[in-house]
């Protein structure tokens, strides 16, 4: 499950998984996680070969009530403005992004290879095999608007959010190692009209199409 964020992946990937009775993985997470680990570890956002080193301390992991660094729960904590600032330009390192895949498909692996996994590079890249892929998309005004009741969102106007969303989307969509796109074997679905459930039914038609 790709896209931008405020589209619904999150809430949509854990409705499927519960369907389908799979794990459940958020990728950006664990970015995040990595990105809280550095910020922590007062590290330069834009010194590689320091958030390489500095990773290498830590264990990044995801459990069903969330992310977790060195085994203790960090989804509140990945969510703070200075990690939001900073996710970013950590996941613009190309071989930062190695690390952290490899951890992502590990943890597939060892759910017996089989879950619904959610993130901006995938169906592009980390699992690029897969035999469902779909790509969520929204516009800027209505992914803002979802967001306005997050707790990073506290205290910034619908414009402010938007603006922000929109500068992530450049950032993602530009970057050098695993721009943000669709699949080109993607089912894209536009969630700006639909509601969650509409959302979660289309794509357990695609899934049970595909198996049938």
């Amino acid at each position: 499950m790709d896209g931008p964020s405020g589209v619904g992946k999150s809430t949509v990937s854990r409705k499927v998984a519960d369907r389908l009775g799979l794990s459940y993985l958020d990728t950006g997470a664990t970015y995040r996680a990595a990105t809280l680990a550095v910020v922590q570890a007062g590290i330069d956002i834009g010194a590689e070969d320091a958030i390489l080193s500095e990773l290498a301390e830590h264990d990044i992991d995801y459990a069903e009530s969330g992310i977790m660094l060195d085994g203790g729960p960090v989804a509140v904590a990945v969510r703070s403005d200075e990690v939001t600032r900073n996710v970013s330009a950590l996941s613009a390192h190309p071989r930062v992004r190695t690390v952290i895949v490899d951890m992502q498909r590990r943890w597939v692996q060892d759910q017996g290879g089989a879950a619904v996994v959610e993130g901006r590079d995938i169906g592009t890249v980390v699992f690029s095999d897969a035999p469902v892929k779909i790509y969520l998309t929204a516009s800027p005004l209505v992914r803002a608007r979802r967001r306005a009741g997050d707790a990073e969102a506290q205290g910034r106007t619908v414009e402010e959010i938007a603006a922000a969303i929109e500068a992530r989307d450049h950032a993602d969509s530009t970057r050098t190692a695993s721009p943000l796109r669709p699949a080109d074997d993607a089912t894209v679905i536009d969630t700006s009209e639909l509601s969650i459930e509409e959302v979660v039914e289309s794509i357990i038609s695609i899934v049970e199409g595909r198996s049938t």
